[in-house]
């Protein structure tokens, strides 16, 4: 038994990268986007065990929309991709090139057990460069594929060692080929049937009986003229290990996907809900299908469900012939090969095994599965194929007139194989380019022209996606899916009424329930979809809230467990401020996913509604114990313990908005709010330097704008405040507070009546019943000895605010001032209008935005201005913006530029800042009046 030599290795590894390397340039497609793009699994931040309680997509296994798909140890080198490169797609291509090179030079080494050097070689040749094989290697799901081979192999070898020189057993070979088999079904479930091709090995080749042999055997010993020779006895007590340890395997693995079959519909494989002999006519067709995309693989295509090919009802139905023939030939080959025992039927019986159990699982004979045709099954089964090509080739080449001819063939077949390969991987560089290959291939099947659609989607092509959705239903009428693309697409153009019809036409396709009779096992869990799709389009209108509460509780009545119809109407809930039955949906929720980190922020933005801020916050670290990197639970968690007013919270509110513009680098708010923490901890320097950024990223960022110009007048300075407020008054010359602040500076520390007079007089324009504004030029009026009109100015705020004693007081003192004056001989209004004379005093300030936000305060007439006033304050983040109406299929989601209400109550840093103001403030009122009335 020759070994593999480096010439060789090289030679196949040389051969894979050729074929293969241009797969190095695609990305993520297809089934790539669920099991690497959107697969929680695959992150750091999740914990490792769960690799095992999850299917392949990284659901639970629990659920019922799981695929029951088991593959750890696959997903396991995905999260090694990521931990190295994240979401890089080369790196994930890279390592199937890798994978596949070695499962053929493993191929290699089998096939030296049973074929000579030459024709085992041109056998692994032809696997290496087969077109079928570009869905195992260029699409990175294959990898369940290539893994699970790698195991199957090796475990099959080291079973080739378990018998001694002088025909006894050796148990360790055993023992590490039922460890490797446990690891090929760890990486994919068709691993498992290593172990029939195991005791194909044993019967057939390791003990070289023949069927004939074997049923003699036993007629004799059944008829009591003889026992079973002691060879039989030693076969049978290896393979009844093997197949203990099968059964053990295989009770294992239903007891993970907890007895249930993954739920499929018709649309998945029409066949596996038609009726007898439709079913078995049409599955028993399947099988010549498949030898045929071996034998020709030039129309390849990544996906053959739903109308792909048409249903087998008849016996009269030509294709039976390709049937008969499939099995006619088959027969003869098994005939051939258990009859006999020289090397050629040694060579037959395993390529037979190596095609036929592998292909067990996926031949829909036994249990149906979600696919009519897939070619990455194929993979193992092709290595059969081969190894029955090469055996053909190794007869022919010795009969001396065709030696020529054949090796000639040979090399038409590998360089036509290799071209087809690497001009298919092209066909897998992006889902548009693969799909519309696919349709060229399979027009009749809608699920392609829905993804054709879904790539146009993504790019935001929405009218030509459109078109590919509509011929999705016009190709299969009944498509639930497609009429939900439709309403959908309809939705992003802005047609409402037509995207609501469409989803209406989806709703009326769906199966009634029927009393008595479990309505899940009859509809695919994300076709349920429709009625959250269709409740978050009705929503948006304000007068049918009740309507999609309605179709919300109907999914739920349906599929009881559905989570995403819970999580869907606690955020429709609130919005109808039900806070109560908003939380009751979020912890029904919760119940059915405790490890959600999305659904405690949700529930966190309830308690913040509810006004329970100390839960809010619990639930908010729930979320960032799932996730530490949840961006918006960073962000309203910290903002939720800045604006509790406790010092004590202030460090993990800075920690968090750090990790946060960590995330989210280009997000002004969170720098914003980073200054707003340092502001309150009197940290001036480093409040600026976030300020600065926040305006650097968002131009005209109002909150920052007015807080930096806020910070350098409270940090005395006014100067620097001006051209700040200038930018500010650029982007939004309505900013009442603003101008009340400029006003302020301009009056108090440039001496310029005429601009604060300005300012005053805009903030009046705009608001003519602001009585801070009102107020303060009033105050103008005085400073430029206008009395008269000072006094008109101070009773027309009376008016306004007949309530503010202040106001009041000073008119008195105008008017004081004015009588002593008349008496005195003085002029009332000064003749250089705004001059004032340097001897005589005035106001050192007028009322000017330092307070904080509070309303009325004393001796005040309008609502105080502070660091995060009124709408100086930042909102918080959504929770829409994470959990909208989703679906399975690509669905929509909510408008993420909602934002919820903040708490509406006040802090105790509040109120005891307010208080601290209100005191600056009478004092300043104190030294005005003391001012207006003396001379």
């Amino acid at each position: 038994m020759a070994v593999v030599s480096w010439k060789e290795i090289l030679l196949l590894t040389g051969l894979v990268v050729g074929c293969y390397w241009n797969s190095l340039s695609c990305g993520f497609v297809f089934d790539d986007v669920s099991a690497i793009l959107d697969n929680k699994d695959l992150r750091p931040s999740t914990p490792l065990h769960n690799l095992f309680l999850n299917d392949f997509w990284g659901t639970p296994m629990a659920e019922e929309r799981s695929h029951k798909s088991y593959r750890p140890l696959t997903v396991l080198t995905f999260r090694l991709n990521y931990l190295f490169s994240e979401l890089s797609a080369a790196s994930y291509h890279l390592l199937n090139v890798v994978l596949h090179a070695t499962v053929c030079v493993l191929f290699l080494r089998v096939c030296r057990l049973f074929l000579d050097k030459t024709s085992s070689l041109v056998a692994a040749l032809l696997f290496a460069v087969h077109p079928i094989h570009t869905e195992a290697v260029t699409g990175v799901v294959g990898r369940a594929e290539l893994l699970s081979s790698i195991f199957l192999l090796a475990a099959f070898l080291a079973y080739t060692k378990s018998t001694g020189a002088d025909h006894s057993i050796v148990w360790a070979p055993i023992a590490l080929t039922v460890i490797l088999v446990a690891a090929a079904t760890l990486c994919k479930e068709q691993g498992i049937t290593v172990v029939g091709i195991c005791c194909v090995h044993e019967v057939f080749v390791a003990q070289g009986f023949t069927l004939p042999m074997l049923l003699d055997t036993l007629r004799q010993v059944l008829q009591g003229k003889g026992s079973f020779p002691y060879a039989l006895l030693q076969t049978l007590l290896k393979l009844i290990v093997l197949v203990i340890s099968t059964l053990l395997l295989v009770i294992i693995r239903v007891q993970v996907i907890q007895s249930q079959l993954p739920v499929f519909t018709r649309f998945d494989n029409p066949a596996a809900v038609s009726p007898t002999p439709t079913r078995q006519l049409t599955f028993n067709y399947l099988l010549p299908v498949n030898a045929w995309l071996l034998l020709n693989p030039s129309e390849l295509c990544c996906d053959w469900t739903m109308g792909t090919i048409p249903l087998v009802e008849s016996l009269l139905d030509l294709r039976n012939l390709a049937t008969l023939v499939f099995y006619t030939f088959l027969g003869l080959l098994a005939y051939h090969s258990l009859r006999h025992r020289h090397s050629s039927a040694r060579t037959v019986i395993m390529a037979l095994s190596l095609i036929v159990l592998p292909f067990i699982p996926a031949s829909n004979l036994f249990f149906p599965v979600g696919f009519v045709v897939a070619e990455r099954v194929l993979y193992v089964p092709s290595m059969g194929f081969c190894v029955l090509v090469a055996h053909g080739f190794k007869m022919v080449s010795h009969k001396g007139h065709l030696k020529k001819m054949s090796w000639l063939m040979i090399g038409v077949l590998l360089t036509t194989h290799a071209v087809k390969t690497f001009n298919r991987n092209w066909d897998w560089e992006s889902e548009y380019t693969l799909f519309t290959s696919a349709l060229k291939v399979n027009g009749n099947n809608a699920k392609l022209w829905n993804n054709v659609g879904h790539a146009l989607e993504n790019q935001n092509n929405y009218a030509r996606a459109l078109q590919y959705f509509l011929q999705a239903t016009r190709v299969q009428p009944d498509d639930i899916g497609a009429h939900m693309n439709v309403g959908r697409t309809y939705k992003n153009l802005n047609k409402s009424k037509e995207a609501e019809d469409a989803y209406l036409v989806a709703k009326s396709l769906m199966p009634q329930v029927i009393p008595g009779k479990k309505y899940a096992t009859r509809v695919a869990p994300n076709h349920l979809n429709v009625y959250i799709n269709l409740a978050n389009l009705i929503r948006a209108n304000e007068s049918r809230l009740e309507e999609a509460d309605l179709l919300y509780r109907q999914a739920i009545s349906m599929r009881p467990d559905f989570k995403q119809a819970y999580i869907s109407r606690g955020e429709l809930l609130l919005k109808m401020n039900k806070l109560t039955e908003a939380r009751d949906a979020y912890l029904r929720a919760l119940e059915l996913d405790r490890t959600n980190a999305d659904l405690w922020y949700n529930l966190a933005i309830v308690n913040i509604e509810m006004k329970d801020p100390s839960e809010a916050l619990k639930n908010f670290n729930h979320a960032l114990e799932l996730n530490p990197r949840h961006k918006l639970a960073l962000f309203n968690s910290a903002l939720l313990m800045q604006e509790s007013g406790e010092p004590k919270f202030w460090p993990e509110a800075n920690r968090r908005f750090l990790t946060y513009v960590e995330e989210e680098p280009e997000d002004a708010n969170g720098y914003f709010n980073l200054g707003m923490l340092a502001m309150d901890a009197n940290e001036d320097a480093a409040a600026e330097r976030w300020m600065r950024k926040a305006i650097g990223l968002q131009a005209g960022f109002r909150s920052a704008l007015f807080n930096l110009a806020l910070l350098y007048s409270q940090s005395k300075r006014e100067m620097d405040a001006l051209p700040v407020l200038d930018e500010l008054l650029r982007h939004h010359p309505e900013h009442i507070k603003g101008l009340i602040l400029k006003g302020d500076i301009l009056m108090n520390h440039k001496k310029d009546t005429g601009g604060a007079k300005a300012c005053f007089e805009r903030i009046l324009h705009m608001d003519p019943t602001n009585v801070q504004g009102k107020h303060n030029l009033c105050v103008v009026y005085f400073e430029e000895r206008d009395l008269p009109r000072a006094e008109r100015c101070l009773e027309e705020t009376l008016a306004l605010a007949p309530n503010e004693e202040y106001v009041r007081r000073h008119l008195r003192i105008v008017r004081s001032k004015m009588a002593a004056m008349s008496v005195a001989g003085q002029p009332l209004t000064s003749a250089e209008g705004a001059t004032i004379t340097a001897k005589e005093e005035k106001p050192k300030k007028v009322e000017g935005a330092e307070e904080v936000a509070g309303g009325q305060e004393e001796g005040r007439g309008s609502e105080a201005v502070g660091k995060v006033a009124g709408d100086e304050k930042n909102v918080w983040k959504s929770s829409v913006e994470r959990l909208g109406g989703v679906d399975m299929d690509q669905s929509e989601s909510l408008d993420s530029s909602q934002p919820d209400k903040r708490t509406k109550g006040k802090s105790t840093k509040d109120i005891k800042d307010i208080e601290k103001k209100r005191e600056a403030a009478l004092k300043r009122l104190e030294e005005i009046e003391r001012i207006l009335s003396g001379d």
